[in-house]
């Protein structure tokens, strides 16, 4: 049996209102009447579109995937409409969740092989732990970048993959960091600007210091690669980062790179969402090499 687009057409509007009853008012038809053509849709797609959580409606997996289809066809129904000289292109969406704190460098580079393509909409949002978290479990999101690996037990919905794994270095500007002075001189004579307590890689820097019995003076803690950037760039003090976190400052000399590495790496990982219709652009983007300066 063909699919009936006036039901998708009533599920898509209700889907974007998240509202039965408002949906109903706004196109002038009894709430009854609309959920019986959301009853018959889900019908026939063979799969629940909805779930309601107390009062609140929420889109099952299945019923994303039907509105990402739906999104597609109505858009290529009005440019029909508007135009019948230009060839349509339906674009598929991948949305993607990063840490606020985290390198839009290290974003870029991973995301480059699915921005390049022309038949991809890339949707990408920053937010807290637990907002990504809760935006994988409600579908909002289909993968999300981090650069520590969420809670992990038999009763998690998620999926950590390791993506990429790069050595720290510590860097600085020219007139602050001669190259060639070992950690320890530097750890003895130079303020540094380190991540937060929380962090991995600020952990192990901690660690360094003691087996080295030095205490450095924290000119900074900050948990934004953006800021740390901005502070080693105007030359607050030495910074404890992944080179591709400063990668342009060192292409152009504005910062510099201490010879000897302290031996720490950071990792980053994509997570996403055991799911029973996972978005096939997720499988295309972690299947692709990673970008050279992701890597150790």
């Amino acid at each position: 049996m063909p699919l009936n687009y006036h039901h998708l057409r009533y599920f898509w509007a209700v889907a974007h209102d998240g509202n039965l009853t408002r949906t109903a008012q706004r196109l002038n038809l009894s709430q009854s009447a609309l959920s019986v053509q959301i009853k018959q849709l889900e019908e026939r797609l063979g799969h629940d579109l909805f779930e309601r959580r107390g009062r609140q409606l929420y889109l099952s997996e299945a019923g994303r995937i039907a509105l990402d289809h739906a999104d597609a066809i109505f858009s290529t129904g009005q440019q029909l409409v508007a135009t019948l000289t230009e060839t349509v292109q339906i674009r598929k969406a991948l949305r993607v969740g990063a840490l606020a704190t985290l390198s839009r460098n290290f974003q870029i580079g991973f995301l480059r092989p699915i921005l390049s393509r022309m038949d991809v909409e890339v949707v990408l949002r920053s937010g807290s732990p637990t907002e990504l978290m809760e935006g994988l479990e409600t579908l909002n999101l289909d993968l999300v970048l981090m650069n520590r690996p969420p809670p992990d037990d038999s009763l998690t919905p998620f999926e950590t993959h390791q993506i990429a794994e790069q050595s720290v270095s510590i860097v600085g500007t020219p007139d602050r960091l001669d190259p060639q002075s070992p950690i320890k001189e530097l750890l003895r004579t130079q303020p540094f600007i380190l991540p937060t307590t929380d962090n991995s890689v600020r952990s192990a820097f901690d660690a360094l210091a003691s087996r080295l019995s030095e205490r450095p003076q924290i000119a900074a803690e900050v948990d934004d690669m953006a800021m740390l950037r901005l502070m080693a760039r105007e030359d607050i003090g030495l910074a404890l980062v992944a080179p591709i976190v400063v990668k342009d400052e060192l292409t152009s000399g504005r910062l510099v790179e201490a010879q000897e590495h302290p031996r720490i790496k950071e990792t980053f990982y994509a997570v996403t969402l055991r799911r029973r219709f996972p978005n096939p652009l997720v499988h295309d983007l972690l299947s692709y090499d990673p970008d050279p300066m992701l890597l150790p």
